[in-house]
């Protein structure tokens, strides 16, 4: 077990902001609120980035950079959505510093005011329907599908490192089109870009579903959601897509000439995932040990530890280990020869057990001698000898396994911790006994779903897409229910 690592059944959090340490993914910075991305966890946060970006290309989207600083008059356009965004934005009101008389360093310079305030963008909406407004005069000017990879600034004050933190790293997509069928089906081509992302790639099982008016985006007429399940029972919402209507054409007066001649609102959709997806990552597999890592993002995917007692020793493994890094480097496969000789095998073993690395394999003198090698799983923690001969091959397919096992042991936990409940008791019991997803019935208003939200802390994360869609009656006001929806405590 890594050295000191809290349990996860001891506790849950600590175990979290541990690993995220220990494994070397983030740090807290010297700004209050942010965090410093480390190599490695950059690393498989670019892994992310390059697969969800392939993805974005394939479905006809380009991308482009839109300003960090937004006028303060473009989040008044919208009142919906300033109204979402105003307690968490950073404002910019100076642009210049002067040396202080007194010689205490520098102040802000009274002089230097700015005539309009800017915002550090917490999503760009607003700065991009503006600039929209120059783009599109005709039908023929649409679509305008266009992503940024961006950092965004939302100020929080309790952050916990990927999780929620005031800067983070996200992509955001910001279409227009001429009809609303376009936009709608512009938004659910997305969650569903983002569900296939978080399934074959994360290795995390997610539920689509439409928010409630109460959970929905600021500005947003729908916002479709793919919510996954964390080992401490708590749901996350790991990406969004939102139908935007025609609110921000109308509050940019981004208009254009239709096919027949007339002229009308430009209908928009937006959505994004962030740094978010690294938390979720790390919740849904990880174990005691350390990190867990799907290999389809596993920055290293194999890892080479020689055991040898000579420099003699080490140059005969290494001949051989040559061999075994080629032919898989050849199957696309990144591999890590470790001969540094400031560290025992068994502390490297020990690290890329928690740094989540897929599969391990040892070579030492007797291994040369009879023509194998070591494998190790991280993902079961099993060892196996096998031929070296056709290893390449074998941890090849063994990649391929894994990825699916982590995926499948992720799915039979989400279905353990699945409950569909008929009254409000059995609501909060399960909640509070066996936590994760509840399936339940709700009238569909607002009040109740903010007094189950007062009393239990469960919010309903989504209006699930598919599912048991049988009528019934809410399980808190005995109201008529359309369907059972997805409840859950949530990050």
């Amino acid at each position: 077990m890594a050295k000191g690592l809290t349990k996860r059944s001891v506790d849950y959090s600590q175990w979290y902001n541990e690993l995220v340490a220990k494994a070397d993914l983030a740090e807290n910075s010297a700004v209050r609120g942010c965090m410093v991305i480390k190599p490695y966890g950059y690393a498989i946060w670019e892994k992310m980035q390059q697969e969800l970006d392939r993805m974005f290309k394939e479905t006809g989207h380009e991308n482009a950079y839109f300003p960090l600083f937004i006028p303060k008059s473009f989040l008044s356009k919208e009142a919906d959505h300033v109204e979402g965004f105003a307690k968490e934005c950073a404002v910019v009101t100076h642009y210049r510093l002067k040396n202080d008389p007194d010689g205490k360093g520098v102040v802000v310079d009274p002089e230097a005011k700015l005539e309009e305030e800017l915002i550090v963008r917490p999503t760009s909406e607003t700065i991009i329907w503006n600039t929209y407004k120059n783009w599109i005069q005709s039908y023929r000017d649409l679509p305008i599908k266009c992503n940024q990879w961006a950092n965004v600034v939302r100020w929080e004050m309790r952050t916990r490192l990927f999780l929620r933190t005031a800067e983070f790293l996200w992509q955001e997509g910001h279409t227009a089109h001429a009809t609303k069928q376009e936009a709608i089906e512009e938004t659910q081509t997305m969650i569903q870009v983002y569900a296939d992302f978080a399934q074959n790639f994360m290795a995390v099982p997610v539920v689509q579903g439409v928010k409630t008016a109460n959970e929905r985006f600021a500005g947003a007429l729908d916002t479709y959601t793919i919510e996954a399940l964390m080992q401490d029972g708590k749901a996350l919402q790991s990406g969004t897509s939102h139908f935007l209507g025609q609110n921000f054409a109308k509050a940019f007066d981004v208009k254009f000439a239709t096919k027949e001649g007339n002229e009308d609102y430009v209908w928009a959709s937006s959505w994004g995932v962030s740094t978010r997806l690294m938390g979720a990552l790390i919740m849904a597999h990880s174990d005691d040990h350390g990190l867990v890592l799907p290999p389809k993002l596993a920055p290293i995917q194999v890892a080479i530890v020689p055991i040898y007692r000579s420099e003699e020793d080490l140059a005969k493994i290494t001949e051989k280990v040559d061999v075994v890094v080629a032919n898989l480097k050849k199957r696309g496969i990144s591999v890590k020869f470790d001969d540094s000789d400031n560290r025992k095998p068994g502390w490297k073993f020990a690290q890329y057990e928690l740094k989540g690395v897929p599969v391990r394999l040892a070579v030492g003198m007797r291994d040369l001698e009879n023509g194998t090698v070591e494998v190790a799983r991280r993902d079961t923690l099993t060892k196996e000898v096998v031929n070296m001969d056709g290893v390449d091959e074998y941890v090849a397919d063994l990649l391929e396994q894994i990825q699916e096992t982590i995926y499948q042991k992720a799915l039979d936990f989400r279905a353990e911790k699945t409950t569909p409940v008929e009254t409000f008791e059995e609501f909060k019991s399960v909640l509070e006994e066996k936590g994760g997803f509840i399936l339940a019935h709700w009238d569909g208003t607002s009040e109740t779903e903010q007094k189950i939200k007062e009393e239990t802390k469960a919010t309903i994360r989504c209006i699930p897409l598919e599912g048991d869609k049988t009528p019934g009656v809410c399980v808190y006001s005995g109201k008529p229910s359309e369907q059972r929806v997805l409840f859950a405590k949530a990050y």
